[in-house]
């Protein structure tokens, strides 16, 4: 029988300390896909930015790393003018960095969701009650 994947929001009401607390490690790993297993819509937009941030690095990363490896020796001229090597490294490195900002911004956003998640299941806990004797 096939296996059915649902996109379908956890449910949002009392979450228990754990499954908070497990909602925080996978946002840490994965942002945004722990927001979705708290209920919360947010995770959609923070998934779709985490994906779009690591495959933007992939893309970009993989490109400013082969056209660095591939001029090298240009690079490490001492001969040549170090602003005009800035300046060019800049033109070919902005676009990963733009995918490292992505990627961080998305990672922080997650961040601070999964501390609410926690903070909310720390709230409808119910206090330790002492055993009774």
């Amino acid at each position: 029988m096939p296996m059915k994947i649902s996109l379908a929001l956890g449910k949002p009401e009392h979450l228990s300390r754990q499954t908070a607390w497990g909602c925080l490690t996978t946002n840490l790993a994965l942002p945004g896909f722990g927001s979705l297993v708290a209920g919360r819509r947010v995770g959609y937009i923070q998934a779709a930015f985490c994906l779009l941030g690591l495959g933007m690095m992939m893309i970009f990363g993989t490109r400013f790393v082969l056209w660095h490896l591939s001029n090298w020796s240009r690079l490490h001229d001492p001969q040549r003018d170090q602003f005009e090597i800035i300046a060019e490294t800049w033109r070919n490195a902005r676009w990963a960095l733009l995918s490292i900002l992505v990627a961080a911004f998305t990672w922080l956003w997650a961040l601070i969701t999964s501390l609410s998640i926690v903070a909310a299941a720390k709230k409808t806990e119910s206090p330790p009650v002492p055993p009774r004797l």
